[in-house]
C-alpha cells in the first residue's frame, strides 16, 4: 500500500526557514520522480519542486526558485524540502507524491507564514 507521510510544517515569520520532510512507503519512492506539491486556500494544487530518482536533477517553480531546495536520500524513502526566505505567499499545505502522481495524497503538512 503507498503511504506518504509528510512533517516539518509549522508557523514561521517571513524571512524564516523551514525543512519539510516526507517519508514514502518503498512502492512509491524506488525508481520515481518525486515532488512536493502545495495548496493555497481556494487555489489548485501546484507542484513547487520535484527530484529525479538518483537525486541528480532537480525541477523549481518560478515563484520558489533559489528559495527552496528539495533532496532525497534513497535509503531512507524519504524526500526533503528546505525551504528559506519564507514569504505570506508561500503559506499553504504542502504534500509529496511523485511526478506524475500516484495513488493517494498524505494528510500533508501546514505551512503558516507571517508577515
Amino acid at each position: 500500500q503507498v503511504q506518504l507521510v509528510e512533517s516539518g510544517g509549522g508557523l514561521v515569520q517571513a524571512g524564516g526557514s523551514l525543512r519539510l520532510s516526507c517519508a514514502a512507503s518503498r512502492t512509491i519512492f524506488r525508481f520515481n520522480i518525486m515532488g512536493w506539491y502545495r495548496q493555497a486556500p481556494g487555489k489548485q494544487r501546484e507542484l513547487v519542486a520535484d527530484i529525479s530518482s538518483g537525486g541528480s536533477r532537480t525541477n523549481y517553480a518560478d515563484s520558489v526558485k533559489d528559495r527552496f531546495t528539495i533532496s532525497r536520500d534513497n535509503a531512507k524513502n524519504t524526500v526533503y524540502l528546505q525551504m528559506n526566505s519564507l514569504r505570506p505567499e508561500d503559506t499553504a499545505v504542502y504534500y509529496c507524491n511523485a511526478n506524475p502522481v500516484s495513488g493517494s495524497w498524505g494528510q500533508g503538512t501546514q505551512v503558516t507564514v507571517s508577515s
